[in-house]
């Protein structure tokens, strides 16, 4: 039967099926995979967001106006496929798919769980995204989730 409320134990089933922990041996090698796939979520966001940032500067048109300024809909005229637009959107894919999978995780309810993910992605924001002067905001979307 799966868990509604949070527990502690060695015996979880994270994901599949065939990822049952059943000894201490199996249950801490899976808070550290999921420590590990964190610290990995936040790496990927931070290669997206450089790479927008990079993007965005190097545009030919990047001298334009405030970004607040535009037009909540935009006309979807002009705007082509680009190699840098897929990368973004791959990456963007692979950052999605790994925090959705991460969350579903967390739904297992096994507190060590939980605590691995979220330490493994604070250490992961320490590493990779709490920089100085290189911590920018991409102000263009007004989105609270990307």
């Amino acid at each position: 039967m799966m868990h509604m409320t949070f527990y502690w134990g060695k015996n979880v089933t994270v994901l599949f099926d065939f990822w049952k922990t059943d000894s201490w041996t199996s249950y801490a090698l899976t808070l550290f995979v999921s420590f590990l796939f964190s610290v990995f979520y936040q790496y990927m966001e931070d290669r997206r967001l450089r790479f927008r940032i990079a993007g965005s500067s190097s545009s030919p048109g990047s001298n334009k106006a405030n970004p607040a300024d535009a037009p909540l809909i935009r006309s979807a005229g002009g705007r082509r496929v680009s190699a840098a637009r897929m990368t973004g959107a791959l990456l963007f894919g692979i950052s999605s798919a790994v925090g959705y999978l991460l969350m579903l995780a967390i739904m297992s309810f096994n507190a060590g769980v939980f605590i691995a993910v979220v330490v493994g992605l604070a250490v992961g924001y320490l590493f990779f995204r709490s920089g100085g002067d290189d911590d920018l905001v991409v102000v263009g979307n007004s989105c609270a989730c990307a």
